[in-house]
């Protein structure tokens, strides 16, 4: 089935200028550093280069999104000159929301002001955690209090409101995890993104890795915890923009990348252990019913997702498909796509 794409994001790249902040995974100064500055018209000039691209293609929505450094942080006349340029081509209908991710510790009402008078629409907050034990051996700079009232003022002003949190930060836990992800919950915010932590040379938490004081997450451990927040987010209709990095997220720029909790395919691998376990669930339940164990499953399966959940459901690489032909051999197995079940549902039937 082909899924067609009806949004597309134009994506600037400010240079960290806008945060003074050292957080320990972030190598965005080095990278900085071997970059030139970005100007308004150079913004003008990637819109242009980009709409070329996007034409004829049905989009509802081209969204041009000032990322790469913390947006509320520059000077407000810089913000100024970025956000009129994006202003200009959304009151010719060219593109159709601005979009920008920052600090909680940058959003007061000077700042939002300024949004609404060039008609912004999406304010990310680079949360990464709620526990302030996570957030003080991060060294994020910033309270657990600054995030509250940052997404207070983001809703209160009509804003779309948007939540980054990470996965496996030094002090962190499952359970403080789980906690991230209820309280974000409780915000009620539009959009979220997951990602695992990663370490970056030219990074404080690569030094820390290093000398033994920092273990990254497995890619094991790793999917399993963000799987749990991904079904409190999405369970709470919290739309999950992202799971993971891109290759192309400048992960690279710093150098190698060290310990394991990269993947390319992060998000199909969380996507996919969901899919799992919601199938063996209902597998389970039935063995239960017939009064046998899961292994003395037998006969003619079919195993049903939309056709946009049909890959989560076989697995990356097929994994799901190994799993289940080990864990039940003698269950014949068939995966279908069936369009009328909703992305992310997965169903058994039995035609014993």
């Amino acid at each position: 089935m082909l899924i067609m794409k009806t949004h597309a994001i134009i994506p600037v790249f400010i240079p960290h200028k806008g945060c003074p902040n050292d957080c320990v995974f972030c190598n965005q100064k080095a990278i900085t550093a071997r970059q030139a500055d970005v100007e308004p018209q150079d913004v003008q000039k990637l819109i242009e280069s980009y709409l070329p691209t996007l034409q004829g293609r049905n989009l509802q929505t081209i969204e041009v999104a000032f990322f790469g450094g913390s947006f509320t942080g520059i000077p407000m006349e810089e913000q100024s000159a970025f956000l009129k340029v994006a202003k200009d081509y959304k009151d010719m209908g060219l593109i159709q929301k601005i979009h920008m991710s920052t600090r909680p510790d940058y959003i007061d009402r000077n700042i939002l002001d300024n949004l609404k008078a060039y008609d912004a629409d999406t304010i990310e907050l680079g949360v990464q955690s709620f526990d302030p034990c996570v957030l003080s051996a991060s060294e994020r700079g910033h309270t657990v209090d600054d995030v509250y009232t940052a997404c207070e003022l983001i809703k209160e002003y009509g804003f779309e409101l948007g939540i980054q949190l990470m996965i496996g930060l030094p002090e962190d836990t499952l359970e403080k995890c789980i906690f991230s992800a209820r309280e974000t919950v409780k915000i009620g915010p539009s959009i979220a993104r997951l990602y695992p932590t990663i370490v970056l040379n030219d990074t404080q938490l690569y030094n820390m890795y290093r000398e033994g004081i920092y273990e990254p997450l497995s890619t094991e451990t790793a999917v399993s915890i963000t799987k749990e927040m991904y079904k409190i987010l999405d369970n709470a209709g919290i739309n999950i923009i992202r799971v993971g990095l891109k290759s192309t997220d400048l992960i690279t720029e710093g150098g190698q990348i060290q310990g394991h909790t990269f993947h390319p395919a992060f998000r199909q691998l969380v996507e996919g252990e969901i899919a799992k376990e919601q199938l063996e669930e209902q597998l389970l339940s039935h063995a239960k019913a017939l009064g046998i164990s899961p292994s003395e499953l037998s006969g003619a399966y079919d195993f049903c997702s939309s056709g946009n959940s049909f890959s989560n459901m076989v697995g990356h690489r097929k994994a799901n498909k190994d799993y289940f032909s080990a864990a039940y051999p003698k269950l014949r197995v068939k995966y279908r796509a069936d369009n009328s079940l909703d992305d992310g549902k997965y169903i058994v039937v039995n035609h014993c």
